[in-house]
């Protein structure tokens, strides 16, 4: 359930970088409320600063202005995990020490970080796999493994960038349904970084649209379709077709 407090606000954000005596813009004068529990996705095309974004949400990029304000739990030792495109497991781990991973720095003993690990392995539906190593899986299993080990370190905001974008469209679609039903499950504020309009309509909540260069909002589109989705819904194919006529005026604005 979404409220209307941001778990995320962030205000006249920008970045740039210095190369050789060049100074390029990534990001302007970005403005974005995320309430808590939202599923936000945000699209654009490649090279927009999307990616960008999340790496200053989470920290390994320094904005060059404004402000990025969260209202998380103090107690909450990790606010933010992210997922990324690669599902980069540690080949000389097995599954299981790969989801407890990130919690060694948590204080915990060696069975607490395997019994939540195994809670986390039981959520994304892979508990017969805690015993294998990464080169035993498939690609869908090892992004859902990458998806158990960010949930292991109970974020409150859930970062994921183009998580699916590698998969067959098979493998792909059933990992949407996989992150909706765990969404609904957690309650989990989610940020998904994509560029498939079809992708973004499906999962949101509300797409926020990144066009541009440097990259600013060029469109913010309230996804206001019941749950579960039919991937056939004429209100979907309407919602996509609408965000894409959308996303090429605010562009051509920019």
């Amino acid at each position: 359930m979404t409220t209307s407090s941001p778990i995320i606000d962030i205000r006249g954000l920008s970045l740039a970088y210095e190369r050789d005596g060049r100074r390029t813009e990534i990001l302007s004068a970005l403005d974005l409320a995320v309430p808590r529990g939202q599923f936000l996705v945000i699209v654009g095309e490649s090279g927009v600063g999307k990616s960008t974004l999340l790496r200053v949400l989470i920290d390994l990029a320094k904005p060059s202005g404004g402000t990025v304000a969260l209202d998380t739990d103090p107690a909450t030792r990790t606010p933010m995990a992210l997922v990324f495109q690669d599902a980069r497991l540690l080949p000389w781990r097995r599954v299981i020490d790969n989801v407890a991973f990130g919690l060694e720095r948590h204080g915990l003993t060696k069975s607490e970080r395997r019994e939540r690990a195994a809670a986390m392995l039981k959520l994304v539906g892979l508990s017969d796999l805690a015993g294998r190593w990464p080169h035993q899986l498939s690609g869908g299993q090892r992004q859902r493994i990458a998806i158990a080990r960010a949930l292991a370190v109970e974020p409150e905001v859930l970062l994921m960038d183009e998580p699916f974008s590698a998969l067959d469209s098979f493998t792909r679609e059933g990992l949407q349904d996989e992150i909706q039903r765990i969404k609904a499950q957690t309650g989990k504020t989610v940020l998904f970084v994509t560029h498939d309009i079809d992708e973004a309509v499906y999962l949101a909540d509300r797409v926020v649209v990144l066009a541009g260069s440097p990259g600013r909002i060029a469109a913010d589109v309230s996804i206001a379709l019941p749950r579960p989705r039919q991937r056939r819904d004429a209100a979907l194919v309407e919602a996509a077709r609408h965000l894409r006529a959308e996303l090429s005026r605010r562009s051509a604005e920019l």
